[in-house]
């Protein structure tokens, strides 16, 4: 009998993988080959036909389902996003009313739909991700290049996940959404809070779903790196009590991740807070704890030396440790 429930558990256990694996493909409860992104703002009409105001609109990014064809009209439910399960007891800050509109049926003209049986498709939902991210990078970027960069990246990473471009495209989904949270935070007056609890954390849901995807990975460890930012101080107000808190986030995520993209500029921002360390603790003429901040600052930066010898930040530290040696100020003014 022991070996006869054996053999049904084994039996069972592809099929319970089979149903998990269908369960996560088809979350927003569609057919996974009905969905589909667009590259373009469409608009959405009641019928196949461009000569009646439209009732809606569809930007980059968001998703569509595709539902019938009539020549160069295709009907779709639109705006049919899913939430992100990673992290559903947080909200981004920076989404907008109209980030998710509500879902609405009607045509769009069959141009620029991208679903995950579309040839190619990876690359092509990736290239105008990358598109729309470059123009929200310039000094005055279009309205909703940043959001559709955010969703086209998600999209790659959402329909195809064996792509190589997956994990690339769900980092650079994942660190938008941050860096904009981050921005907007930064306006508040509680951003300049020495305590990072004292301000409203960044939103963690997307990073940290990548690095349960992708463990050990080295978007994992960017994902690592970006998520310090809510654990350092807002303001040191030139105190030592966080750059050396914030020295040891530092040296244990190097340790944490050898080797990994960014390990070197992690030690370097170890170096920069104990070169300020020595600045500070000059002028509470603590002598002692000067001179050991100094003597970590060099440690830190000949270990850069030997594990990243052709790293900017091994470099820029090096001149740190430099100006240390030499007297000079790290943290306010260096003037002498």
């Amino acid at each position: 009998m022991r070996f006869s429930g054996l053999i049904a558990a084994v039996l069972l256990t592809p099929t319970l993988l089979l149903a998990q694996k269908q369960k996560r493909d088809d979350r927003s409860g569609y057919d996974r080959s009905a969905r589909a992104t667009v590259l373009h703002t469409a608009n959405v009409y009641v019928t196949p036909d461009g000569g009646a105001p439209p009732v809606i609109t569809v930007t980059p990014g968001h998703e569509v389902v595709v539902t019938a064809h009539n020549g160069p009209w295709v009907n779709v439910f639109a705006n049919t996003d899913t939430k992100e399960d990673a992290d559903p007891d947080s909200k981004p800050e920076f989404e907008e009313p109209e980030a998710n509109p509500d879902p609405s049926s009607g045509w769009i003209r069959d141009k620029g739909i991208v679903g995950p049986t579309t040839p190619n498709g990876d690359q092509l939902i990736y290239g105008a991700a990358a598109e729309y991210e470059a123009q929200a990078s310039e000094p005055h970027p279009p309205k909703g290049a940043a959001q559709a960069a955010h969703l086209l990246y998600r999209r790659v990473a959402d329909y195809f996940p064996n792509s190589t471009l997956a994990p690339e495209a769900a980092f650079r989904s994942a660190d938008i959404r941050w860096q904009l949270d981050k921005l907007d935070i930064s306006t508040l007056p509680s951003a300049h809070e020495q305590e990072a609890f004292l301000r409203p954390q960044l939103y963690e849901g997307e990073f940290k779903h990548l690095m349960k995807l992708y463990p050990d990975s080295p978007v994992a460890a960017r994902a690592a790196f970006e998520l310090l930012d809510n654990k350092l101080c807002g303001d040191w107000q030139g105190l030592p009590k966080c750059p050396e808190m914030e020295t040891n986030l530092y040296l244990k995520y190097a340790d944490r991740y050898p080797g990994g993209p960014k390990s070197a500029e992690a030690l370097y921002d170890a170096v920069y807070r104990q070169g300020a360390l020595v600045t500070m603790y000059s002028v509470d003429e603590n002598k002692k704890n000067s001179d050991a901040a100094a003597k970590n600052c060099e440690s830190i930066a000949d270990e850069m030396r030997q594990k990243y010898p052709q790293s900017d930040f091994t470099a820029r530290a090096a001149s740190i440790a430099f100006r240390v040696q030499q007297g000079i100020p790290i943290y306010g003014n260096d003037r002498d």
